[in-house]
């Protein structure tokens, strides 16, 4: 295999005319190029010497030859410093994702009598229908049960929307990332604040509920209000987690789906663990596989306060424990694979 800097000698050999092709090699008259041994026969037999020359193109075909000096420096993309800004140049964009919110809603009811008012309408209706339902199979009283469905269920919307819309958050905003100079934490942002407006919008259900039933507010009643931030920044990392690796892998966004509406099920919703509880023997200790469901405790350190019962503590140390875990897998999801995601969308 010819080298290149032998090549690049041939080459240059044909353009000065120093090794002509169609003439044989004892037929050369003696020539040598000055460029590569520093002497050129000229017409009238005077030799100039060019060491410049050839020093010059020595340089050339060693620099074309030899393997780059310097190295390309390592990207910074992979860091969790720029995980960290990703999330707070999405946080100072507030602006942008708070109108985007809202204008989801608005182009969601777009052309509705009721509008907006829906939410709250299909909401009160299933809860009613299920907590009158549930209280006659359970023999409870409406005035305590239909509270406990009703607020499990305002809160369960905020939770169920978190898992199924985040896992397509990126996927459905495939053309502002692509043409949007934002920060990718911007649309993550964008669908907890729209949960959160469906939360309040349900609330007014709640409203009702303490006016018929006279459940009474107390200083207690504000432990709702911690609740409802972890729930936040809860909902916060789990769109971020799951609109990534949904990105990914498209198959993710079902099975979240199907997990979710599982995940209805056996979440205390629509029953209760006292309930199980006063039954005793072995359908008690079937209550004790709620409190392996995480969302249960979500529930609860929300709920209660709601409702008027007291909440155990060791509900507040999970969530918690769940928060943090959590954040720490989703910061490093973004840090591993927050760069691709305008690849994958």
């Amino acid at each position: 295999m010819v080298s290149p800097a032998y090549g690049l000698l041939i080459m240059h050999g044909h353009l000065c005319g120093c090794i002509p092709p169609a003439r044989p090699l004892a037929r050369r008259r003696g020539r040598v190029c000055g460029r590569v041994c520093g002497r050129v026969r000229v017409g009238t037999g005077a030799s100039v010497n060019t060491v410049q020359d050839r020093d010059q193109l020595r340089a050339d075909a060693a620099r074309m030859t030899s393997s780059p000096v310097s190295e390309t420096p390592p990207s910074n993309s992979k860091t969790w410093n720029m995980a960290m800004r990703d999330l707070a140049r999405g946080w100072d964009q507030h602006e942008l994702w708070l109108q985007l919110g809202w204008q989801d809603i608005k182009q969601r009811y777009r052309r509705s009598t009721l509008g907006p008012l829906w939410i709250t309408i299909a909401t009160g209706v299933m809860s009613l229908a299920l907590g009158l339902l549930y209280s006659l199979l359970f023999q409870i009283d409406v005035a305590e049960f239909l509270p406990h469905v009703t607020v499990g269920f305002i809160v369960w919307g905020f939770i169920s929307g978190c898992i199924k819309d985040g896992a397509n958050v990126f996927i459905e905003n495939e053309g502002l990332i692509k043409q949007l100079p934002s920060a990718l934490s911007v649309h993550v942002y964008r669908l907890v604040w729209r949960q959160l407006l469906f939360l309040a919008h349900n609330m007014v259900i709640w409203l009702i509920l303490v006016i018929i039933f006279r459940i009474p507010l107390t200083w207690h009643t504000l432990l709702a209000v911690p609740g409802l931030l972890l729930l936040v920044l809860n909902g916060v990392w789990v769109t971020m987690l799951f609109g990534i690796i949904a990105t990914r892998y498209r198959d993710v966004a079902p099975l979240l789906e199907a997990l979710v509406q599982l995940l209805f099920y056996v979440t205390p919703i629509v029953w209760t663990t006292q309930t199980l509880k006063e039954q005793g023997g072995d359908v008690a200790k079937r209550a004790l596989l709620a409190e392996i469901n995480p969302l249960y405790h979500y529930l609860e350190i929300v709920r209660a306060p709601l409702i008027n019962q007291p909440v155990a503590g060791y509900h507040w140390l999970i969530v918690l424990a769940c928060t943090a875990v959590g954040t720490l897998i989703a910061l490093f999801a973004m840090k591993r694979m927050r760069f691709r995601v305008p690849y994958w969308v």
